[in-house]
C-alpha cells in the first residue's frame, strides 16, 4: 500500500457487525409465505424463483382483472395453484408493468404536466431493473456495493420515480409523486441525485448519463482490481444505463461508449429505448445509422430485444444471462418500444411530453381492465413483489458486512485504506503533503506546480484518480508513481487516459465523483477547450460532483499557437457556472492554496486555471492559506490606518505585473495596494466587512488586470475603475510579443494606474 505507513490500523468504522442490523429486522413485517423455505435462493434457468401456493394465490383475484388468464394453463378460473411458476411469474410481471403504466398516466394527469412517452414505453424495463436484475436496499440507499442505475434519458424519470416508490424507498411517496414538477418536489421534471435518493446521477441533456455510467462502471472496476482478494472479493457490482435516441445522437455517448468497449467494462449494461421518436416526429427526419452496429463496431457485446411488451422474458435473458454473462466486453441491449404505451398518440413524437384527454385516459385504463380505481392506486401485491427484491438487497449487504469484517481480519492494512475511501478518502493532515516554495525556487509556470501539487497529493490521498484528453505531457496531468488504468493489465492504475475526449472526461469523472467510494477525479485539458466539456462541468456543480478540473494554457500567454488555442471568454463563462470554484493561481503557494480547497470540498468541483508561461514560484506576498478567502492583499505601502491612492487587482499570472507596477509607482510617492482576486466565488462569500477591508468602498480608481475576457470585473473596479483585458480573439506569436501586444506589461499598467491617478473627483 502507497500510503500503509500513514494509516493507523483500527478498528474498521464503517464495518458494522452482524447485531447492528437487528433493527431493521424488528422494525420491518417479512412476508415469509412469499418463497417456499431457502428457495429464494434458488432459482430456475429463467431466474424464477419457486413460488408458494400462499403467494400464487394472493394474486387470484387481481390477475381475474387482467387480460393474462389462459384456460390452457389452468384448471379453472377460480383458481391459480396449478399455473407453472414460470407462467404464473410472466402473468405478475405484466400486471405489475400495467400499475406502473397507470401511475405514470395519473401523475401527469395530475400535475398537468410531464413526460410520459418514454416512461409509458420503458415501463417493463424499469419494472425488470427494480424487481429482478438489481441489487440494492432502499433502507440504505448509499449501501457501498449496491448496483447503479443512471437514466441518461431524463426526461423519462417519472418511470423511475414510479418504480422507486414501488420498490421502497422513502424519497418517492404517493404525496410526492402528485407533487411531478412542483416547486420544491422531490420529483422534479428531470432527476436530480441532490434532491431524490436513489437516483445516482442529475440527468437531462441527454448522453450525459451514459458518461456518468462509464464512470461509474471505471470506479468499480478500478476499486475491485485494488482490493479484491482470491479469497475475498468486496467490491462487486453492475451499472445499468438507459438511454434514448437523443442520447445516440448526441457526441458524448459515443465518446464514452469508446471507451468502456476500449477499457473493457464488461459490468455496464447500456439499454438503447429504440422507439423511433423525438421531439421534433420521427428519428427518419435526421437519424438513419443503425446503432446496434455502431456499439458492435466499438467493441461491445450487442444484443436486440425486438417484442419487450408482449415477451418481457425475452429481456430477463438479455439482462439477466447474456448481459451478465460477459467477461470481457460491456453490454448493449437494444429494445424495441413503444413510445407512449396505451395511449392515443402511441409510436408518435405526440407523446414525448404533456397531458392526455379524457377519452384517451379512459381507453388507456380500459386496455388494461383498470376500471374505476382511483388515481394513484396501488396493487397491493404489487407492494410485495417489489418487496422481494428488497429483502433480497437487505440480505445481500448483510452478507456484505460479514465479508468486510472477515476481509479486516484477513487483510487490515487494504482494511484500513478501503476504509478510509469509504469515509470520503481525506486521510488527517493530508494537508501538509502539498509543497511549499521560497523566492530562490527557479521559475516555472503554474501548470508545472501543479503537477508537483498532484503527485505529493497523491501518496496520501489513495482515491486521487484522473488523467487528460490527450494532453498529459502538457497538462503536467500526471500521477509519475502510479500505472495507467487498463483492463485487464493493470486495473488498479490511477491515470486514466482519455484520448481526445474532453466532453466524455468531464462526464466520465462525475461518474466517479458520484460513485461515493472516495475516489476523488482530476481532469486536464487546455483552458480553451473547456467549451467542449462546459454542459458536463455545469452538471458537476449541480450535481455536487467535486471533480478537479486542471485547465492550462489559461490565456493568450501561451502564445504562438494563436487564438484557436487563446481562451478569451473562457474564464467569464466558468465563473459564471453556480457553485464552481474557479481559481487563478499566480505562482507556487497559491497553486498549492487552491488544490487545498479543491481536494477538501468534496462536494463542490473546481477549476484551476494554469499558465504556459513561467512565474515566480514564490511571489512576494502571497500565501497558500490564503487562498481560502478567495481574495487578500499581497502588499499595500500606505502604513497604519492610512487607505491606498489606488489598487491593482491581478490574476494568474498577471499578479506580477501588478506587483512591478506598483513599485513604479511607489517611487512616485504614490500608496499602492496590490490585490490576489484567485477565487471571484469564495472572495463574494466573505463577510462584508471582509471584502471592504480588501478592496475599501472609498477608493475608487482601482485598475484590475487579466488577460482574459474584461466581463465581470467591472463589480470589482467600480465605474470609475479600469479593466485591462481582451476583448478580440488573441494573436500568433511569441507570448510576450503577444502580451505586449494587448497591454500586459508593466509599463501600461503603470500608465493606466497614472492616468487614474492624476484624474479628479
Amino acid at each position: 500500500m502507497a500510503i500503509s505507513s500513514l494509516l493507523l490500523i483500527k478498528p474498521i468504522s464503517t464495518f458494522p457487525t452482524k447485531q447492528s442490523f437487528s433493527h431493521q429486522q424488528n422494525n420491518k413485517k417479512l412476508n415469509n409465505t412469499l418463497f417456499k423455505p431457502n428457495s429464494s435462493l434458488k432459482t430456475t434457468t429463467n431466474h424464477t424463483p419457486t413460488l408458494s401456493k400462499h403467494h400464487k394465490h394472493s394474486w387470484k383475484q387481481e390477475l381475474k382483472h387482467s387480460n393474462y388468464n389462459n384456460p390452457q394453463k389452468q384448471k379453472s378460473e377460480d383458481t391459480t395453484d396449478d399455473y407453472d411458476d414460470e407462467y404464473f411469474q410472466e402473468s405478475v410481471d405484466k400486471r405489475c408493468v400495467d400499475n406502473i403504466r397507470m401511475m405514470i398516466v395519473d401523475a401527469v394527469q395530475n400535475a398537468k404536466a410531464g413526460h410520459p412517452g418514454m416512461a409509458l414505453g420503458m415501463a417493463e424495463v424499469g419494472y425488470v431493473l427494480y424487481r429482478h436484475a438489481m441489487n440494492y436496499n432502499p433502507r440504505n440507499p448509499k449501501w457501498f456495493n449496491r448496483d447503479r442505475f443512471v437514466l441518461s434519458a431524463g426526461h423519462g424519470c417519472l418511470l423511475q420515480y414510479v418504480c422507486l416508490h414501488l420498490s421502497g424507498f422513502h424519497s418517492v411517496q404517493i404525496e410526492d409523486l402528485k407533487r411531478l414538477c412542483k416547486l420544491g418536489s422531490r420529483t422534479p421534471g428531470h432527476p436530480e441525485n441532490v434532491v431524490t435518493e436513489g437516483i445516482e446521477a442529475t440527468t437531462g441533456p441527454l448522453g450525459q448519463g451514459v458518461a456518468n455510467a462509464v464512470g461509474l462502471a471505471l470506479a468499480e472496476a478500478h476499486l475491485a482490481a485494488r482490493f479484491n482478494k482470491p479469497d475475498a472479493v468486496i467490491v462487486d457490482h453492475r451499472t445499468y444505463c438507459i438511454m434514448g435516441d437523443g442520447c445516440a445522437m448526441e457526441g458524448i455517448s459515443n465518446e464514452a461508449a469508446s471507451l468502456a468497449a476500449h477499457w473493457k467494462l464488461n459490468k455496464l449494461t447500456l439499454i438503447y429505448d429504440d422507439n423511433h421518436n423525438t421531439i421534433d416526429g420521427p428519428t427518419s427526419l435526421a437519424f438513419s445509422e443503425d446503432v446496434s452496429a455502431r456499439f458492435k463496431a466499438l467493441g461491445w457485446h450487442t444484443i436486440t430485444v425486438d417484442n419487450i411488451h408482449d415477451d418481457i422474458p425475452s429481456f430477463k435473458e438479455a439482462l439477466l444471462v447474456a448481459a451478465v454473462s460477459e467477461t470481457e466486453r460491456p453490454t448493449f441491449i437494444r429494445v424495441k418500444t413503444l413510445i407512449g404505451k396505451l395511449s392515443g398518440k402511441e409510436g408518435t413524437s405526440k407523446a414525448h411530453h404533456g397531458t392526455f384527454d379524457e377519452d384517451d385516459e379512459k381507453r388507456m385504463r380500459e386496455k388494461v381492465n383498470w376500471g374505476d380505481r382511483e388515481r394513484f392506486h396501488v396493487i397491493p401485491m404489487v407492494y410485495r413483489e417489489m418487496q422481494i427484491q428488497a429483502e433480497h438487497g437487505e440480505r445481500l449487504e448483510r452478507e456484505w458486512y460479514s465479508k468486510l469484517n472477515n476481509y479486516q481480519s484477513k487483510y487490515p492494512e487494504e482494511a484500513a485504506e478501503f476504509d478510509l475511501l469509504l469515509c470520503g478518502g481525506l486521510l488527517p493532515g493530508w494537508e501538509s503533503s502539498l509543497p511549499e516554495w521560497s523566492t530562490s525556487d527557479p521559475l516555472d509556470a503554474t501548470r508545472g506546480y501543479s503537477e508537483k501539487c498532484l503527485n505529493k497529493l497523491a501518496k496520501v490521498l489513495p482515491g486521487l484518480i484522473g488523467g487528460s484528453a490527450d494532453l498529459a505531457t502538457s497538462n503536467k496531468a500526471y500521477l509519475h508513481d502510479y500505472q495507467d488504468f487498463s483492463q485487464p493489465d493493470t486495473p488498479w492504475g490511477r491515470n486514466i487516459r482519455y484520448g481526445v475526449r474532453e466532453h466524455a472526461m468531464a462526464g466520465i469523472s462525475n461518474g466517479i465523483a458520484l460513485h461515493g467510494s472516495g475516489l476523488i477525479p482530476f481532469a486536464a485539458t487546455f483552458l480553451m477547450f473547456s467549451d467542449y466539456m462546459k454542459n458536463a462541468i455545469r452538471l458537476s456543480a449541480l450535481s455536487h460532483a467535486g471533480v478537479i478540473y486542471i485547465m492550462t494554457h489559461d490565456s493568450i500567454g501561451l502564445g504562438e499557437d494563436g487564438p484557436t488555442h487563446q481562451p478569451i471568454e473562457q474564464l467569464a463563462g466558468l465563473r459564471a457556472i453556480p457553485r464552481l470554484l474557479v481559481f487563478r493561481p499566480a505562482d507556487g503557494n497559491e497553486t498549492a492554496g487552491a488544490y487545498k480547497i479543491a481536494v477538501a470540498n468534496r462536494d463542490v468541483p473546481s477549476v484551476i486555471a494554469l499558465s504556459r508561461q513561467k512565474v515566480s514560484a514564490n511571489l512576494e506576498g502571497t500565501s497558500a492559506n490564503e487562498v481560502e478567502r478567495g481574495g487578500y492583499i499581497v502588499s499595500d505601502n500606505s502604513g497604519g490606518n492610512i487607505l491606498p491612492e489606488i489598487i491593482l487587482i491581478g490574476t494568474g499570472s498577471e499578479l506580477c505585473l501588478c506587483e512591478e507596477s506598483a513599485k513604479i509607482l511607489r517611487q512616485d510617492g504614490r500608496r499602492v495596494r496590490v490585490v490576489s482576486l484567485v477565487c471571484w466565488r469564495i472572495f463574494d462569500r466573505q463577510p462584508s466587512e471582509y471584502k471592504e477591508k480588501i478592496l475599501p468602498p472609498d477608493i475608487k480608481k482601482r485598475v484590475s488586470v487579466e488577460a482574459g475576457s474584461p466581463m465581470g470585473w467591472r463589480e470589482y473596479v467600480g465605474e470609475e475603475g479600469k479593466v485591462i483585458g481582451v476583448d478580440e480573439f488573441g494573436a500568433s506569436g511569441a507570448y510576450l510579443d503577444t502580451f505586449n501586444k494587448y497591454g500586459f506589461n508593466e509599463e501600461n499598467v503603470t500608465k493606466v494606474a497614472r492616468s487614474l491617478l492624476h484624474q479628479q473627483h
